[in-house]
């Protein structure tokens, strides 16, 4: 579309649909498949957000290893998890995100996103957790094996054990949870605001620099409550933490308050060049599957008739 065309159009003309869309006075730039708003669909959002968030979870962990080749302990066991974890997660963040959209008033996009992220965080940290333990216990040496991990936890500390509930699946979501609402309320509104202003769909270098930033805030924000979630589900039956709280009091009373933000700027770098393979791979699978659609592919199919 050319705006130059039309320069008495003001950008307050312009507005956005509950999906993300952008939309003009006489015409809809789509941020998926450029077709007409069509009524909500919960299984076919479920389904491709599904698809989306596995091939961008996978995309961007397997990226990670590339980039950080050795560095990385664990990581075979992690990636067991992330193409279930990354499917439920976006499976419910996209449907959830668009329902709340078209029930909340316009100005509370950024609480529709804070919200959907929360609850898709919520869904998927039934895989995560777990994955995450096994991750964890490998990088401290206990185990070499995934499978390994995941049998001797079973056997000495049960089901419960592979969610560490001594406190540590509380602070998997007190870190989780913050994080992927957080994370994903900025990438939503960074992209709405940039799409705003360029007036049409942005490219996918575009949409991968975005999730960059939105990843290295995020990490920073949330550095603290990582390191608090780690100490917890490390120390396994140990118990040399009593909870959330006596963690925060030993760590400060014994190493200082500076040992809260420990591993910035690895954590800041590793989460901004995830972000960016994540959202930039998701928004572009998003795309191809818009592009399937029946209603889409027949719309293509009449114009080139």
């Amino acid at each position: 579309m050319n705006t130059k065309k039309s320069p008495t159009v003001s950008a307050e003309a312009w507005n956005y649909t509950s999906e993300g869309s952008l939309r003009g006075p006489k015409q809809m730039i789509s941020s998926g498949s450029g077709a007409e708003d069509k009524p909500f669909n919960f299984l076919r959002t479920l389904f491709e957000g599904s698809v989306a968030g596995g091939a961008a979870g996978v995309a961007a962990r397997s990226g990670g290893e590339i980039i950080l080749k050795g560095l990385y302990s664990g990581l075979a066991g992690n990636l067991v998890g992330v193409l279930p974890a990354s499917a439920i997660f976006v499976g419910v963040y996209e449907p959830t995100k668009q329902k709340l959209l078209k029930t909340f008033p316009e100005n509370y996009s950024a609480l529709a996103h804070l919200t959907a992220g929360a609850i898709g965080g919520a869904a998927s940290s039934l895989i995560r957790v777990p994955t995450e333990v096994v991750k964890q216990r490998m990088q401290t040496g206990q185990f070499t094996a995934a499978s390994e991990a995941f049998r001797v936890i079973v056997a000495k500390e049960g089901v419960r054990g592979l969610f560490a509930v001594s406190d540590g699946y509380g602070s998997f979501l007190l870190r989780d949870l913050p994080f992927d609402a957080i994370q994903f309320c900025i990438y939503e509104q960074l992209r709405m605001g940039y799409k705003l202003a360029a007036r049409r769909d942005l490219k996918d270098a575009e949409n991968a620099i975005i999730g960059a930033f939105a990843g290295a805030i995020t990490g920073a924000v949330t550095t603290p409550l990582d390191v608090i979630k780690t100490r917890l589900m490390v120390q396994g039956t140990s118990n040399q933490y009593k909870g959330v709280i006596d963690c925060v009091r030993t760590i400060v009373r014994d190493e200082g308050t500076s040992s809260l933000f420990k591993g910035l700027g690895p954590r800041v770098m590793w989460i901004g060049i995830g972000g960016s393979i994540f959202f930039g791979v998701l928004e572009r699978t998003k795309h191809l599957l818009a592009q399937k659609r029946p209603e889409v592919s027949k719309s293509n199919s009449v114009k080139q008739d």
